[in-house]
C-alpha cells in the first residue's frame, strides 16, 4: 500500500497500515479482538483450528477420552503447563504438551533442516500467524497489536506516532505505568515473549514486564555504515523508517526461526555473596537487531562459501558477545548447503583466557541441544579430551587455545572433517604459535593414514609445514573482537571497496554508547601530575647509563612510601566523599597500580590510612599473580584477602568490598557493573588502555550511572588517542606483502653470519623422523658455526642482529599465516635461524645496578592538572609494523647528579599555577606603585618605556621576594623565563601609569 498525503498522522492511520501489511504481504490472518481470550492468552477458535488441521487423530483420541470437557481440558492443561515453575510459554511452544493417556499435542511446528522430509515440510508450512488491534488483556487496559501463532499470543505493540506528538517513550512510558504486567498476557515466562514500543522512527523491547522496573532495548538496525555508524535507523526512500519489522522481522520464517533457533530462557544459579543462600535468576533473552543480524549475515555468506573464508566481527563491549557466539555455534553446528549437505562437522569456541569463561559456558548450554553434541573443556578436562572430540562426533567444543598446543600428535585424520572455529576475544594469541598450533591440528594436510611418509622429500614436508600455517581449506574462523589489532585485521579482515580490510560484522563502541549499553568512560576523567625532588644520597658520583637510570629512578618514586601514601589519600578522600554513596550505595572502584609490588603497597597503605581515620565502609581486596617478597615479606594474594585467588570474583560482588586493587589482572574480561570509578597509576597505551578502562563501561539498571577516571600517570590525549581506533569502525591502512619479509631477509643477510649449505645440512636433519646422537650434534656444530662468527661482532652489533632475527621470525610467522605465500628457502631460513636465536647471548649493559641506595626523593606533590569531558573523536586507521632496520644507539652515560638534574627540572621545577599566578599579579602590583616607572611612561613610547620596565622588574622581584622566595628566586636566576613572564603585563603597566593622574 503506497503511502499517501495526509496518512500517518493519527495513530489508527499507523496501525491500519502495520495491518494491512501484515495481511498483504506476510499472509497474516487480520482477526476480529472479540476473538482474544483473556484467561488464557489465546485465540482460541484459531487454536482448535490449527490442531484440527494439524493433529487430528491426537484431537480425537482426546475427545473420546474427555467428550465434550475436551476443549476446555486442552486449555487448562496447556494453560497449566505454560505456568508451570518448570516451564514456560517458549517450552511448551518449541516442545508441545503431553498428556497422561500418552497423546501429545504440537503448538509449533519447526522448519527442517532439509528439504528432504516433504511431510515435516507441509507441517511447517500449518503454522499460522496472526494479528489482533485493540485487544482487551483486562478490563479498561488494550494493547495496540498483538501478533500470535498457531492461536497462542507471542508479541504485544504499543504504538505510537510521531508526528501525532508522541514517540516510543510514550510507548514505554505506557507499559511501565499504564499496564497491569500480572495478566496473562504480559506475565512474565507465561505471557508475550517480547514487548515492542514503536513509532515511526524507533523500535525498543523488553521481554519482562516489572512495572516501573521494566528495562527496554533498542531494536534498531543502527543508523550510518562504518565510521559513520551510530544509533537510531536510517532513513527509509521506500516506506517507514521501522517497516523492517513487518518487512523482515514479522514474517513467517523469521518468526518461527527466532522462537526455534534464537529466542531462549536462561537460568543462572549465584550464590548470594551476602546472605551465601543460591539465587536462580531467569532471564528471557531476545537477540538485538546486531546481534541477530550479524548471526543472519554470517550464515548467509558460509552457505555461499562454506570453509573458504575467515570472518572479524567487530562488536564493542556491551554488544552482547556471548550470547552472539552461542547463537552462532549453534546456527553453525547444524548448518546445511543448499544441497542439503552438513557445511560444519564440528563448531569450535575458542578463548585465549586460562580457563573457558563460566559466563560462555552456560549461554553455549542454555540453547536447546541433543545429549552429548556439546562439550566444554574445563579445567578438569585435559588435551588429551580435546583431542578424543575433535576425533569424534561432538558437535560443538568449547575449550581454551592453550589445550591446541599439546595435541597435535594425539589428533588422527581429520581431513575429511570440516570446522568453524570462533574465536572470543582475538588479540596476540591469533597471531602466533597458538594460532598455529589450531591450524596445524585441524589440518586437512596433516597427511592420509598409510601414505608412505618416506616418499616425501624435505621440500615437501615443508610446503605441507607452510600449507598447515596459514588458512585451512577445511577451517574457517571467525573471530570476534572489540578492539581489533592491525594483525587481527590482515588475518581475519575482509577487503572493502577501497581495498582495505575491515571487519566482516561491526556493531561500533559510537552506537554502544549511544543506545545507552555501554558508558563513555572519558567523560569525566581527572588527570593528575606527580611532583618530586630527588637528591644524591652518595658522595661519589658514577656514571650510569641515561635511560636505564632514569627507568629504575622511575620505578623507585612508584614504589615510594611518600609518593603512594599521598596517592592513597586522595583516592580514598575522594572515593568516600564522591562516589561510595553512588548506585544506592552499592558503588565500587578499581585502583591500577603499575606493579605486583606496588599492589602490595597499595593494600598496605589502605589499610594504614583506613585505620588511622576510623573509617567504616570501605574496604580492599587485591589482585596479583605468584608470591611479591617486599622489605623482608613474602605475600600472595590469597593470603593478603584472606580467601581463595578463584572466589575473589564472586566475594567482592557482595556489599563488604568497595575497591579492588589490581596488578595485569581483571583489566580484562572482568564484568562488574558496580565499578563507578577507577583510579590509574599505571602507563596505559593503545589496546590495553581501551581494555583496562573500559571495566568502567558496563550499566548498571536501574541506576542512572556515572563514571569518574583519575589518573596519575597518562595524558588524556594519549588515552583519546587509544580510543580512537575503535570508536567506529576499525580500518587496515595497509596490508602485509612478501616484499615485507624479503627487506627483513636482506636486513639478516647483511651481517654475513649465515652459510647456504649450512642451512640445507641443517634442515636435512630437522625433517627426518629419527636422529641419531651424532646427527642431532652436527646440527649443533652448524648452529655454532654461524654463532661464532656472530659473536665477532660487538655487544652493540651483536644486540642489533638478535633483534632483527627476532624481527624477521615474527614477520614471517604472520605472513604465512595471513597470506598464501610459500617459500621452501625462506622456511629453511626460519628454521635455522628459530633455533639460533636462542643461543645468541648479549650483555645487560650498563643496567645491572641498583639505584635505591644512591639517591634520595622528598618534597613529593601530587596537583591535579586536568579535568576533561571531550568526546572521542574516531580515527579509525591502524597500520601494522613496518620492517623498519634495526639499530642499536650506543648506551648515552652520564653522571648520577646530572640525571638527577634532568628529573628534577621535569618533575620538581613545575610551580603551582594557581601560587604562580598570583605571585606574578603582586609583581604587576609592585609596579604600578613605582614612581621612577610611572614619569617614564609619561614621558616616553611604550618602546622606548621597555628599557625602564625591566629594570624595574628586577626591582620588584627582590621587593617581592619574602612573598614566594622560590619562585621568585626562579626568575632572578632566569632572565628569559623572567622576561617571557613579565611581558604579559608590560602593555597593561604602561597603560595604567600613564593615564593615571
Amino acid at each position: 500500500m503506497a503511502i499517501k498525503a495526509g496518512q500517518l498522522k493519527e495513530r489508527t492511520d499507523y496501525q491500519a497500515y502495520i495491518l494491512e501489511m501484515l495481511r498483504e504481504e506476510n499472509g497474516y490472518q487480520v482477526r476480529p479482538s472479540a476473538a482474544y481470550d483473556p484467561g488464557y492468552g489465546m485465540d482460541v477458535e484459531l487454536l482448535f483450528f490449527f490442531l484440527q488441521a494439524t493433529q487430528p487423530d491426537a484431537l480425537a483420541r482426546l475427545e473420546k477420552l474427555y467428550g465434550d470437557r475436551t476443549c476446555q481440558t486442552i486449555l487448562n492443561y496447556i494453560n497449566n503447563e505454560v505456568n508451570k515453575k518448570s516451564r514456560s510459554l517458549l517450552d511448551v511452544l518449541k516442545h508441545g504438551v503431553e498428556f497422561d493417556n500418552g497423546v501429545s499435542l504440537t503448538l509449533m511446528y519447526r522448519k527442517p533442516a532439509t528439504t528432504f522430509n516433504q511431510k515435516a515440510e507441509a507441517l511447517y508450512q500449518q503454522n499460522v500467524l496472526s494479528v489482533m488491534e485493540e485487544v482487551w488483556h483486562k478490563e479498561g487496559e488494550r494493547i495496540d497489536l498483538v501478533i500470535f501463532l498457531n492461536g497462542i499470543a507471542i508479541f504485544t505493540f504499543e504504538l505510537k506516532c510521531n508526528t501525532s506528538g508522541q514517540n516510543y517513550e510514550d510507548a514505554i512510558r505506557q507499559y511501565k505505568f499504564e499496564r497491569d504486567y500480572k495478566t496473562r498476557l504480559l506475565k512474565f515466562k507465561a505471557g508475550c515473549l517480547a514487548h515492542f514500543a514503536m513509532d515511526l522512527n524507533e523500535v525498543y523491547m523488553c521481554t519482562n514486564l516489572k512495572g516501573k522496573s521494566s528495562f527496554f532495548l533498542p531494536f534498531n538496525k543502527g543508523c550510518g555504515v562504518g565510521i559513520h555508524s551510530g544509533k537510531g535507523n536510517p532513513h527509509n526512500e521506500n516506506g517507514i523508517n521501522v517497516s523492517y519489522m513487518w518487512e523482515d522481522i514479522l514474517k513467517k520464517d523469521m518468526v518461527l526461526y527466532l522462537i526455534d533457533k534464537i529466542i531462549f530462557l536462561q537460568k543462572e544459579t549465584k550464590k548470594d555473596p551476602d546472605t551465601g543462600k543460591r539465587v536462580t535468576k531467569e532471564t528471557l533473552i531476545f537477540p538485538r537487531y546486531h546481534q541477530f543480524n550479524a548471526v543472519r549475515k554470517l550464515v548467509a555468506d558460509v552457505v555461499e562459501h562454506h570453509s573458504e573464508k575467515n570472518y572479524l566481527i567487530e562488536h564493542s563491549a556491551g554488544s552482547g558477545k556471548t550470547n552472539t557466539i552461542a547463537w552462532l555455534a549453534h546456527r553453525l553446528a547444524s548448518l546445511h548447503d543448499r544441497e542439503n549437505k552438513v557445511i560444519f562437522d564440528t563448531v569450535c569456541i575458542i578463548t585465549d583466557r586460562i580457563v573457558v569463561d563460566r559466563q560462555l559456558q552456560n549461554a553455549v548450554l542454555s540453547l536447546e541441544h541433543k545429549a552429548g553434541l556439546i562439550k566444554v573443556m574445563d579445567e578438569k578436562c585435559t588435551s588429551k579430551d580435546l583431542a578424543d572430540a575433535l576425533n569424534g562426533n561432538t558437535k560443538i567444543i568449547v575449550t581454551t587455545i592453550h589445550k591446541f598446543m599439546y595435541i597435535q600428535e594425539l589428533v588422527q585424520e581429520l581431513k575429511s572433517k570440516t570446522f568453524a572455529v570462533i574465536i572470543d576475544e582475538a588479540h596476540s594469541s591469533t597471531a602466533g604459535t597458538a594460532m598455529e598450533a589450531v591450524t596445524h591440528a585441524l589440518s586437512e594436510n596433516r597427511g592420509i593414514e598409510g601414505e608412505d611418509e618416506e616418499e616425501k622429500s624435505m621440500a615437501d614436508l615443508i610446503e605441507d609445514e607452510i600449507a598447515r600455517s596459514g588458512k585451512q581449506a577445511n577451517v574457517s574462523m571467525i573471530a570476534f573482537t572489540a578492539t581489533p589489532k592491525p594483525t587481527t585485521l590482515q588475518l581475519f579482515g575482509c577487503l572493502n571497496e577501497k581495498g582495505k580490510k575491515v571487519s566482516f560484522d561491526l556493531y561500533s563502541m559510537k552506537q554502544a554508547i549511544e543506545e545507552g549499553f555501554i558508558l563513555d568512560v572519558l567523560q569525566n576523567y581527572v588527570t593528575y601530575k606527580t611532583y618530586f625532588e630527588i637528591n644524591k644520597a652518595i658522595e661519589d658520583d658514577p656514571e650510569l647509563e641515561t635511560i636505564a637510570a632514569k627507568r629504575k629512578i622511575a620505578k623507585y618514586i612508584e614504589l615510594h612510601d611518600t609518593n603512594i601514601a599521598q596517592k592513597v589519600e586522595i583516592i580514598i578522600e575522594h572515593f568516600k566523599n564522591r562516589i561510595m554513596q553512588e548506585l544506592g550505595g552499592k558503588a565500587k572502584a578499581m585502583v591500577i597500580t603499575s606493579s605486583r609490588q606496588a599492589a602490595v603497597k597499595y593494600r598496605n597503605e589502605f589499610e594504614t590510612y583506613i585505620s588511622k581515620h576510623g573509617y567504616t565502609g570501605i574496604r580492599t581486596l587485591v589482585a596479583f599473580s605468584g608470591k611479591v617478597s617486599l622489605d623482608g615479606h613474602e605475600y600472595t594474594e590469597a593470603v593478603m584477602n584472606g580467601i581463595k585467588e578463584e572466589d575473589l570474583p564472586e566475594v567482592f560482588d557482595s556489599n563488604s568490598y568497595q575497591v579492588l586493587l589490581v596488578a595485569n589482572k581483571y583489566q580484562t574480561g572482568f564484568d562488574q557493573p558496580k565499578f563507578c570509578a577507577m583510579y590509574v597509576d599505571k602507563r596505559l597505551r593503545g589496546v590495553n588502555a581501551v581494555q583496562t578502562l573500559s571495566r568502567l563501561n558496563r550499566i548498571c539498571a536501574p541506576y542512572d550511572k556515572k563514571t569518574f577516571v583519575l589518573d596519575f600517570k597518562n595524558e588524556y590525549d594519549d588515552i583519546q588517542a587509544s580510543f580512537a581506533p575503535f570508536y567506529t569502525e576499525t580500518i587496515l591502512n595497509e596490508t602485509i606483502t612478501p616484499s615485507d619479509i624479503r627487506t627483513v631477509e636482506a636486513q639478516v643477510d647483511q651481517y654475513n653470519f649465515l652459510d647456504l649449505d649450512d642451512i640445507e645440512e641443517f634442515n636435512e636433519y630437522l625433517y627426518r623422523d629419527k636422529r641419531i646422537s651424532k646427527e642431532k650434534a652436527r646440527m649443533w656444530v652448524l648452529l655454532d658455526r654461524a654463532l661464532q662468527s656472530i659473536n665477532r661482532y660487538s655487544e652493540l652489533e651483536k644486540q642489533e642482529i638478535r633483534a632483527t632475527i627476532k624481527r624477521f621470525l615474527r614477520f614471517y610467522s604472520f605472513l604465512i599465516q595471513a597470506t598464501c605465500f610459500e617459500s621452501v628457502d625462506l622456511h629453511k631460513k626460519y628454521n635455522f635461524l628459530s633455533y639460533l636465536v636462542k643461543e645468541i647471548e648479549v650483555g645487560r649493559g650498563g643496567n645491572d645496578f641498583d639505584i635505591a641506595d644512591k639517591i634520595t626523593a622528598s618534597n613529593f606533590r601530587q596537583k591535579k592538572n586536568g579535568e576533561n569531558t571531550h568526546e572521542i573523536e574516531s580515527k579509525p586507521e591502524v597500520s601494522l609494523p613496518t620492517p623498519n632496520e634495526v639499530f642499536m644507539d650506543e648506551a648515552v652515560k652520564k653522571k648520577l647528579s646530572e640525571i638527577i638534574d634532568e628529573i628534577n627540572a621535569a618533575y620538581n621545577k613545575n610551580f603551582d599555577v594557581d601560587v604562580a599566578s598570583k605571585s606574578a599579579l603582586q609583581m604587576r602590583d609592585i609596579l604600578l606603585k613605582n614612581g621612577h616607572l610611572r614619569d617614564s611612561a609619561r614621558n616616553n613610547s611604550l618602546k622606548d618605556f621597555r628599557f625602564a620596565y625591566f629594570d624595574a622588574v628586577q626591582d620588584a622581584l627582590i621587593a617581592g621576594y619574602e612573598q614566594n622566595q622560590d619562585f621568585f628566586a626562579l626568575l632572578l636566576d632566569n632572565d628569559e623565563k623572567k622576561r617571557e613572564l613579565m611581558q604579559v603585563f608590560l602593555e597593561d603597566v604602561y597603560k595604567n601609569l600613564r593615564n593615571n593622574d
